[in-house]
């Protein structure tokens, strides 16, 4: 009998210890389109940027004129990629830009590209279903 616990055991124990549990891709924050991040100019006011790439992460209170755009992407069981766009404004004006989502070759860049790249056919609704038919 405490030949089977011990061996049930060390079972679970050796189980746990490998990973095979299925963990998912995680990424999380502001997923900002690479096309859109290229399309800021400097001069452009702040509700332009806010069109074009949506709300910030981070608006501090005590910095109005800095925008932090934060993403972080954690693929399979390794490590997070964490990438940072930061705007700053002069008089309500883009006045500089910088980050680590200004390199396109970071591994949420590349699982971003994927996942904007892929050619699915859209679902076709049931009225034009049958007018085909």
């Amino acid at each position: 009998m405490l030949k089977q616990i011990v061996l049930c055991a060390l079972l679970a124990f050796s189980l746990t210890a490998c990973n095979i549990v299925y963990k998912q891709d995680i990424q999380q924050g502001n997923v900002l389109d690479d096309d859109d991040v290229s399309r800021l100019e400097i001069g452009m006011t702040k509700r332009q940027v806010q069109v074009l790439l949506g709300s910030p992460s981070v608006r501090s209170p005590f910095h109005e004129d800095r925008w932090d755009y934060v993403n972080t992407y954690a693929p399979r069981g390794t490590n997070t990629v964490k990438r940072v766009l930061t705007l700053r404004f002069e008089s309500d004006r883009l006045a500089d830009l910088e980050g680590s989502f200004l390199d396109q070759d970071s591994v949420a860049a590349e699982a971003l590209r994927d996942l904007q790249s892929r050619d699915d056919q859209p679902i076709q609704d049931l009225e034009s279903l049958r007018r085909e038919q």
